[in-house]
């Protein structure tokens, strides 16, 4: 049985303020964002609140109207803001209660030669089941698995499954499966609450069963932790800490009732040796298949970007018992094209600049005698 995690960074559509050309561009305009939602949800508007308000609207380009070129600003009941010639722009409501509306990130389609190369990964890596982070719906997957794999000459999964989190972005994380292979039982983690009351995942961390043709039950914790370029380095460091600290005590949970096969995968955000995985790594028992002296090492233990130690954030970590089961692993970059002027490895033909790359994420992949 091969498993693998890939993240895709959306298959054909994604937000306008996460494909900017620096990352810093992106994370400017996300992080005023999340700021004005969270600001609307103020019981009251108090001046100091407006007049922040005020000036991420002016920020975002939408001062006067609402409408711009990375946002948009629903106003589904009530007026939050009115917009006049001789008044200017103030803010109507004087609190949540007074309307009904959000902040709406603006989406454009992803190049379709990248899309394209996205699926190429997934055929040559040749998975049973992989667990796909990034990803924008249910419906995307499907159309990713019957459309697109076959025009790569690879058989669509049988089985496709996304549970919607809790990111408004649209960068799920999912999981598909074939070969025989089945999606069983299922549970989410998008509602699991930490001690301040609030959501401890910034997607999820669904519990799949995956049930194989031999009858051995694989338990599959699918996750996409709090990254490091959003927020302060305090606050994020500290929402990661929350969900390795979660997702360990889900693993536990899965072994007390008796699950002995166990695979947490996704893209972690943080180094192996980094405090906030700390719970999960070092805490557990669980066992990262890049250690195992069956895996292939390429030359590059990162798995983002240029592949440095310091860019190693996606994880296939495995229980004791499947860890012992473990024959091969390894990590497929030919997708990967680097923050290089070249690539610094093989990539696909068709990646002749950055732009066509299928994400800046290797897929990781391993084999296992179940």
């Amino acid at each position: 049985m091969r498993i693998a995690t890939y993240n895709v960074e959306n298959l054909f559509s994604r937000a306008k303020a996460l494909n900017l050309d620096t990352w810093a561009e992106g994370k400017k305009i996300l992080d005023m964002y999340a700021e004005l939602n969270e600001l609307f949800e103020e019981a009251v508007y108090t001046d100091a609140h407006k007049s922040r308000m005020l000036a991420i609207l002016k920020a975002l380009g939408i001062d006067k109207k609402n409408d711009s070129k990375f946002v948009i600003l629903r106003e589904s009941r009530g007026q939050f803001v009115s917009h006049s010639m001789i008044g200017g722009t103030r803010i109507k409501a004087t609190g949540r209660g007074d309307w009904v509306g959000w902040l709406e990130l603006k989406t454009e389609l992803i190049n379709e030669v990248a899309t394209r190369n996205s699926a190429q990964v997934v055929r040559d890596v040749t998975p049973d089941v992989i667990g796909l982070i990034e990803a924008e719906d249910r419906k995307a997957l499907m159309q990713f698995s019957g459309v697109l794999l076959p025009a790569v000459g690879a058989k669509p999964f049988d089985q496709v499954m996304l549970i919607d989190g809790n990111d408004d972005r649209g960068i799920d994380v999912g999981i598909m499966a074939c070969n025989g292979y089945q999606v069983g039982w299922m549970r989410s983690h998008v509602d699991d609450l930490d001690e301040r009351n609030g959501r401890i995942f910034s997607r999820d961390c669904p519990e799949y069963s995956i049930w194989t043709p031999s009858g051995a039950v694989i338990w599959v914790l699918m996750n996409h932790f709090k990254s490091k370029g959003y927020g302060t380095q305090d606050s994020s460091n500290a929402r990661r800490r929350r969900q390795a600290t979660e997702v360990a005590r889900i693993y536990e949970r899965l072994k007390s009732e008796g699950a002995a096969y166990i695979a947490v995968m996704g893209d972690l955000n943080d180094t192996p040796d980094s405090v906030p995985l700390a719970p999960l790594l070092k805490s557990t028992d669980l066992k990262d298949i890049a250690t195992h002296p069956a895996f292939i090492d390429d030359g590059h233990p990162g798995t983002y970007q240029n592949g440095t130690a310091k860019e190693k954030i996606d994880y296939i970590l495995l229980s004791p018992a499947l860890y012992a089961r473990m024959q091969q692993g390894g990590t497929w970059r030919r997708g990967v094209w680097g923050s290089n002027k070249k690539p610094l490895w093989e990539v696909y033909p068709e990646m002749t600049t950055s732009y066509h790359a299928a994400s800046d994420h290797a897929a990781l992949w391993c084999d296992l005698d179940v």
